[in-house]
């Protein structure tokens, strides 16, 4: 055996190679990002205001309005800062673990199966305690969340996707408001349970500011992070000091393109981000809890993919891409699907090709597959398919609005789709072949869902991915405390939802559609905890 001298290896120290280069921590810090130097401090004579309360949240998203409802509900104090003039919400799903809907309807998620599933899907990138604090704390949220609803809502578990690979967990929720009471404005979805939780913030005495933007965070003499400075729609500047705590709620990166290109680059391949309202997720927790001192999970971070740019189905018929040519197994995950669509040359869009038949063989199959973009956005669990489900009717309005084409050829559809003629027609010779087969020996579709493109009309519907959200941020522990380089909490300081990283990694894990909200109200409320537990 060959003798290994310790000597040919020398000792390395990786934590922070930019300290070997700059002697100062402060300035290492500032050099390695685009935004690391922080704003200067304002004059004292520019702050028009100074507001104190015990807990400031930055940010009045569902993570934040979580955090102030539940603090309210402790009597401790709250501010909500919010940059947006009223509520901002997208979406509809809600995902739990274990939930008293999910028992209603007999499901139930072996939790350790589940983790294991995450992890893999998740490239190992995640801390499990955190992934596991979910689990078990994801089902006292959401329960939570109806109690404060009351006898005024209801919930629903919804379809998933039961593909072989990246299979769906049935614990997808939308809760809404039930027929007939009016107590909130919004009837269901995400802006539902804002207002939900804001209601609570506000009867309990507790105040959401609007209209405010945050600029940077200031500590003490002892080194705690006490106070926000941030600037009204007049111009005016304010002082948040907080007694016991500052909340980061602040949303994620992914409308910053200087930070999507150092943390999350894929971010910027999407033509159309479809965050809303746009302008909102601009980094701003991410920023000043760099400059007090956090650290950021490693990167490059998650991100959401939706297929949501064009049309609103994409189905698991055959893909082609903007040559005309078949490049995937079609029956995958919405973020596999989208994945695959941008590595396309010129990966904006893709078709989705069918014929006549379509209709009927989406609803003959459904039960092998279902989940979003292949039935109605929202389809409740256990419910059948109907052919009165208005899909066939959607597809001829995107006809009519040029986002899906139609013809008695082939070779008039690939005019029409803008796609070699040749390609397409060699793609669709050949996918009939393996229909023929019943065996798709080029990419491994399922038999079962090889159906031929034989009869007229003809049709292609332009589908592509949009960003959503960018899913990572600082390092928090399990008390939604802010950890700095040394992994020690920032005194002072805590983070929920998406600017808090830890969670994630690779790509959003459909796994359980409607994670991310689940995972802010589930953050919120034991941020509020750690808090009232003295534990920040």
């Amino acid at each position: 055996m060959t003798e290994i001298n310790d000597a040919e290896f020398p000792e390395v120290d990786t934590r922070d190679r930019i300290h070997t280069h700059v002697n100062d921590v402060e300035q290492a810090r500032a050099e390695r990002y685009p935004w690391g130097t922080p704003p200067d401090k304002l004059d004292e004579s520019l702050i028009a205001e100074t507001i104190e309360s015990d807990v400031i949240i930055v940010g009045g998203g569902m993570s934040g309005l979580a955090a102030g409802a539940r603090l309210t509900q402790f009597g401790i104090d709250a501010v909500v800062v919010e940059k947006h003039s009223g509520l901002s919400a997208r979406g509809a799903h809600i995902a739990t673990i274990g939930s008293s809907i999910q028992d209603r309807e007999g499901v139930h998620i072996d939790k350790r199966q589940f983790a294991r599933d995450w992890m893999r899907i998740s490239g190992s990138r995640v801390d499990e305690d955190l992934l596991w604090l979910f689990i078990e704390k994801s089902r006292d949220a959401f329960e939570w969340l109806l109690e404060i609803g009351g006898d005024d809502v209801d919930a629903m578990l919804c379809s998933y996707y039961k593909g072989p690979d990246f299979t769906e967990y049935p614990g997808t929720h939308v809760i809404f408001e039930k027929e007939g009471r009016n107590r909130y404005r919004n009837r269901g979805g995400a802006i539902l349970y804002c207002e939900m939780l804001r209601s609570v913030i506000l009867e309990g005495g507790n105040r959401v500011d609007y209209n405010v933007r945050a600029q940077y965070l200031e500590k003490d003499a002892s080194g705690r992070v006490a106070s926000l400075v941030a600037q009204d729609k007049e111009g005016a500047y304010r002082r948040y000091v907080g007694r016991k705590a500052i909340i980061l709620a602040t949303g994620d990166i992914g409308g910053d393109p200087e930070m999507l290109k150092v943390l999350s680059p894929l971010g910027l391949v999407p033509n159309r981000n479809a965050y809303q309202p746009a302008g909102l997720n601009t980094g701003d927790g991410h920023k000043m809890a760099y400059w007090v001192g956090a650290e950021y999970e490693k990167h490059p971070m998650a991100l959401s993919l939706h297929l949501i740019a064009y049309s609103l189905y994409a189905f698991w018929f055959l893909h082609v891409n903007r040559e005309g040519k078949r490049f995937m197994n079609e029956d995958t995950w919405v973020q596999g699907k989208a994945i695959r669509v941008l590595m396309q040359k010129d990966g904006d869009w893709a078709w989705s090709v069918f014929d006549r038949d379509w209709f009927e063989q989406l609803g003959e199959r459904n039960h092998l597959v279902g989940g979003q973009f292949n039935e109605p956005m929202i389809m409740m669990y256990g419910d059948e398919w109907s052919p009165d489900n208005g899909i066939d009717e959607q597809i001829e309005r995107y006809v009519e609005r040029g986002l899906c084409c139609k013809a008695d050829t082939i070779e008039e559809l690939a005019e029409q789709m803008g796609v070699p003629v040749e390609n397409m027609v060699e793609t669709v010779r050949r996918y009939n072949e393996v229909v023929a087969m019943g065996e798709d020996v080029d990419y491994g579709k399922r038999p079962e869902l090889l159906t031929p493109i034989a009869n007229k009309p003809f049709y292609a519907l332009k589908f592509g991915p949009a960003l959503l959200n960018i899913h990572g941020g600082v390092i928090i522990d399990t008390k939604m405390r802010v950890l700095d380089s040394e992994r020690k909490p920032i005194p002072g300081l805590l983070a929920v939802g998406n600017v808090s990283g830890g969670l994630y990694g690779v790509d959003y894990p459909l796994l359980l559609n409607g994670n991310s909200h689940g995972r802010a109200i589930t953050w919120g409320k034991l941020a509020a905890e750690a808090i009232n537990d003295g534990d920040c």
